[in-house]
């Protein structure tokens, strides 16, 4: 199984792998303003920066992690980018953030220092390649566009753009997920041990990033589903600069399938069910379409909590990214993610759980269409829907930003066909 490379519960999440091997001393490493790029120039160059590529972060918690997005890109056990990207005389950049929570835009001020002090230090007159994982791709894709349409900043001189499992169209926070967590943080989060954990999971899920990115969002256990202001704010900035970036050639790659076949995920089934000392029959389910209850919440003595949506596809077991499977090293997958918070409040936790779900649709890493669509959902993606000039989809539905000899060679390809 082929590690992550952005973790979307990142180091809060109970029982995660809290360190990893560090990576290689960078060649050279840059503060920027909200943030740091690590560079790591090809052993073809000389020590001097000549073809730049940028790997820009995406959403997790906390600051950026090199020795993380290192592992994920280079020592998953299945693809070593940044091996391949060294070897066609690609000189690697990768652009982490003080805050993986904050604003999209907040962020993408960072990534247009990065551009401009690549610019600056590249030797000849080489091309960049410009582009992310994740919430990362959005980040560069408004970088990118902000500086084709703003006269006071500097041309990006970049030829290609890529995104890696990015939620061009909105992503999927499972409204079960969300009303848990904070039903949960309502009632123990000033419990020691656990509280400040449950504090930590309802804060990622009301950032600010979390809020741009989430097709429907709710704040409270008790909210009705609904996009954002934060997002709908966001889109119109994004609208504001042209949408894409125009002057360069974009592509894409998804973790999910392009035929329209889900994950297997079954809407309306019980995905994590509990009761113990502090909850009493708690069971979260996968989103089912029209009106669907999806969450029943009860604290032990209390009345109980219906969690209902209207008018939502059934998206949880939609082709797609899936949030990070469960691994020995920690990750929880979503419901999976619950199942581990109803155990360390005290609860047992029935045995058959549904630990993933869809996290990234397809379509939506592809920009094919609205992911509130059913229709979009489920059918074969061809090239001429996409947003993208090229793009790529996984032979499976496989893990977020998992790196793949499938999918990374696929972008080494186009990296280097570019010139």
């Amino acid at each position: 199984m082929s590690a992550p490379v952005v973790d979307v519960w990142g180091p809060v999440a109970p029982g995660a792998r809290s360190s990893f091997p560090p990576a290689p001393e960078p060649h050279d490493e840059w503060a920027l303003a909200g943030g740091a790029a690590w560079v790591y120039y090809s052993p073809l160059n000389r020590r001097q920066l000549i073809r730049p590529v940028i790997l820009s972060d995406g959403f997790s918690s906390g600051s950026s992690n090199l020795d993380q997005l290192w592992h994920g890109l280079e020592e998953n056990g299945d693809y070593r980018f940044i091996s391949e990207l060294h070897a066609t005389g690609r000189d690697v950049i990768i652009l982490g953030y003080h805050d993986r929570t904050a604003s999209i835009t907040d962020n993408a001020d960072t990534a247009i220092e990065c551009i401009r002090r690549a610019t600056a230090e590249r030797v000849g007159n080489a091309k960049l390649t410009v582009g992310g994982f994740s919430m990362g791709g959005l980040v560069t894709r408004y970088a990118l566009a902000r500086m084709e349409q703003d006269p006071t900043l500097a041309d990006h001189e970049t030829s290609l753009y890529f995104s890696y499992d990015t939620p061009h169209q909105g992503a999927w926070f499972p409204i079960a997920l969300q009303a848990f967590t904070h039903f949960a943080t309502d009632n123990w989060g000033d419990t020691p041990a656990i509280g400040p954990v449950l504090r930590q999971f309802s804060g990622l899920l009301n950032s600010p990033a979390a809020k741009q990115m989430a097709r429907w969002h709710i704040e409270k256990a008790d909210a009705t589903p609904e996009e954002a202001s934060e997002r709908t704010a966001f889109m119109r900035a994004l609208d504001e600069v042209g949408g894409w970036p125009r002057n360069l050639r974009k592509i894409g790659v998804a973790n999910g399938v392009d035929t329209g076949s889900g994950n297997g995920i079954k809407a309306g089934a019980t995905a994590v069910k509990c009761g113990g000392d502090t909850l009493t029959d708690t069971w979260l389910k996968p989103q089912a379409q029209g009106e669907a209850e999806v969450a029943r919440l009860q604290q032990t003595g209390a009345g109980p909590v219906s969690v209902r949506t209207s008018g939502l596809p059934d998206i949880d077991g939609a082709p797609g990214g899936l949030f990070s499977v469960p691994s020995p090293e920690g990750d929880t997958g979503s419901f999976g993610l619950a199942g581990l918070l109803m155990g360390l409040l005290g609860n047992t936790v029935d045995p058959d759980v549904i630990t993933t779900s869809c996290f990234i649709p397809t379509v939506s890493a592809v920009g094919a269409g609205d992911i509130d669509d059913r229709k979009a959902l489920y059918q074969p993606i061809t090239p001429d829907s996409s947003a993208l000039d090229s793009f790529a989809c996984a032979g499976r539905n496989e893990g977020h930003t998992a790196m793949t000899e499938e999918l990374g060679s696929w972008l080494v390809n186009e990296i280097t066909a570019t010139g």
